[in-house]
């Protein structure tokens, strides 16, 4: 798709990979419907993009019910004014490292609401107001793809949604909608802790760059990619453990003490 004067909706706008896909789209020439949270830091990344009077704010709790239905509200108005909506990108995103016995049952189910139902209730009201031919992306993670001790519950959310986009897509096929999974490994955000990022570096796990994931968002959407698997050797792991899951694990083995080691030092802060 070119991406030039399309319609973006992108949730989670003002976070590290959000504002960088912003910023990307902004370039290419699409206006962008940013929703957060936080309404300051939305205007912040607003007033950073090219012709910022081209890109709305919206402020936006997704896993509040009736912040949900005021956004299905406003695209619908859009819709009905000939401005509709031509990409659905689902970014928000959390996630808390730490052994599943040691969380909370709302922490959970907030994980879960944010990083999958919320992306998934989104995605069904876009059915009814997603211009045609329209996108719905999703981002997802290397986790969905590979079961990681210490993010139990984001590796059930992301997995989750990578099988979602792939049936909904499938679902779709034929209607002029198209929906795509890219799927980043760890990224240089504030989502990861300090120490998060102290371990990746000790355990070798390579990270990248918000504006790598944001290149690739905009690959994937002007190619109509369907899933997307970013960086070496996570995509090749990822593929392994569907066929081979044993050879992974054997490889996440030799990592488990130190990955221990480390969710004690963060729980021990708390």
């Amino acid at each position: 798709m070119d991406l030039k004067h399309k319609r973006v909706l992108l949730t989670g706008a003002s976070g590290g990979i959000g504002q960088a896909i912003a910023t990307e789209l902004a370039s290419a020439g699409a206006y962008l419907f940013l929703i957060g949270r936080n309404h300051d830091k939305l205007e912040a990344v607003r007033a950073s993009l090219p012709e910022p009077e081209k890109h709305v704010v919206f402020s936006a709790d997704l896993t509040c019910e009736a912040d949900l239905e005021r956004v299905n509200q406003q695209c619908n108005q859009l819709n009905e004014s000939g401005e509709g909506i031509d990409i659905v990108i689902n970014n928000a995103g959390v996630n808390e490292f730490n052994l599943l016995t040691n969380r909370t049952a709302a922490s959970v189910q907030q994980e879960l609401h944010v990083n999958f139902l919320a992306p998934m209730l989104v995605s069904q009201m876009a059915l009814n107001w997603l211009n045609r031919p329209g996108i719905i992306l999703n981002i997802g993670s290397a986790f969905g793809g590979i079961g990681y001790p210490g993010y139990t519950v984001y590796c059930g959310a992301k997995a989750g949604m990578y099988r979602f986009s792939e049936a909904l897509d499938r679902e779709l096929d034929g209607s002029g909608i198209r929906v795509l999974y890219v799927a980043p490994r760890a990224t240089d955000t504030d989502l990861n802790s300090p120490l998060v990022k102290q371990m990746n570096q000790e355990l070798g796990n390579r990270s990248d760059p918000p504006q790598v994931v944001a290149r690739q968002v905009i690959e994937s959407l002007t190619h109509e990619t369907a899933s997307c698997w970013i960086g070496w050797p996570e995509k090749l792991f990822v593929r392994v453990n569907q066929i081979f899951p044993a050879v992974v694990a054997q490889s996440i083995r030799r990592q488990q003490a130190k990955i221990h080691h480390f969710i004690g030092l963060i729980h021990s802060e708390k």
